[in-house]
């Protein structure tokens, strides 16, 4: 099949704009069977974490309050500590991780 570049109305703005045939050549090879709707400014806003859905933070985050096997200070894990492994703080955890690097 012989592709040539087309012209395309945006259903965003209305702008036209061309869908060249190496765009056309890059949805067939990508499976795509519909030609793109959008122009590249109205897809980059689209896109854009601005005009994107809001991020849903995490409000139930388990914290667990347990001693350091290694030092016995008090501490609060971000986790349900479980199968008996040893709990280290943050002080001690990181000196076991630079000690073993």
């Amino acid at each position: 099949m012989d592709y040539q570049d087309r012209t395309l109305k945006c259903v965003e703005c209305g702008n036209e704009f061309l869908f060249t045939a190496g765009e056309q050549i890059f949805f067939r090879d990508m499976g795509l069977a519909h030609d793109p709707k959008r122009c590249r400014t109205c897809k980059v806003q689209k896109k854009s974490p601005f005009f994107s859905a809001p991020v849903v933070q995490r409000t139930n985050r388990i914290e667990t309050e347990v001693t350091c096997a290694k030092c016995g200070t008090r501490t609060l894990v971000p986790f349900k500590p479980t199968q008996g492994r040893p709990v280290l703080c943050g002080p001690c955890l990181k000196a076991k991780r630079s000690a073993s690097a």
